[in-house]
């Protein structure tokens, strides 16, 4: 009983940072914008796309990431450090810009599904950044539960993107969206920091 009530722990301390990361509702404004001329068919295909694009690459990222460290030389603070400013970069970006990425025209639906929905606004360098950073801490198997069932909750809400818009109306998806990015920034600092003790420690 202790260790599935630890399981359950783990699971929510990777999923919660996993769910900031991810930021369904605060990219539901881009996912209607992009969308916004598909009939409901070529929408779910366009998320279809999307959804298995994210799961492809945040399972690939999940399979080498630390592999790729150890070849490189690398100690998980260095990345801990990286990843942290990165994406405080990205929580400025937001912030200021609206946007954590700049979204780019493309060829054909199946496009948009992969490129800019499934990478980099579902799974981009937040995500990657967090998956490493939670992997040493909780296990492959909890985190990669915590990952698909992130990308289950933003497949469902993507999917109801039209229904969500209405009840929330914009102000309340930009406050969600506002209140992600400040909780994205923290972890951010907690990262760099935890990098910069761990550098400091194993200095000689």
């Amino acid at each position: 009983m202790d260790a599935f009530i630890q399981f359950l722990r783990n699971l929510g301390l990777s999923f919660i940072p996993l769910f900031v990361a991810v930021d369904a509702i605060g990219n539901l404004p881009f996912i209607l914008t992009l969308t916004q001329e598909d009939d409901t068919a070529e929408r779910r295909r366009v998320i279809r796309y999307a959804m298995l694009t994210a799961l492809a690459l945040g399972l690939g990222f999940l399979a080498i990431g630390r592999t790729t460290l150890v070849l490189l030389g690398l100690q998980p603070s260095d990345f801990l450090v990286a990843g942290g400013l990165i994406l405080f970069v990205l929580t400025i970006r937001h912030f200021t810009t609206g946007k954590l990425v700049e979204l780019q025209g493309s060829s054909s639906k199946e496009m948009v599904g992969v490129v800019p929905i499934g990478t980099p606004l579902v799974v981009g360098p937040a995500v990657l950044a967090t998956l490493l950073l939670l992997t040493p801490q909780y296990g492959i198997p909890t985190v990669l539960l915590a990952f698909v069932l992130n990308l289950a909750f933003a497949w469902v809400a993507f999917s109801q993107a039209n229904r969500i818009a209405r009840i929330m109306r914009e102000p309340g998806l930009r406050a969600v969206s506002q209140i992600a990015s400040l909780l994205l920034g923290v972890i951010a600092v907690m990262m760099v920091r935890k990098g910069l003790v761990e550098l400091i420690a194993t200095m000689p």
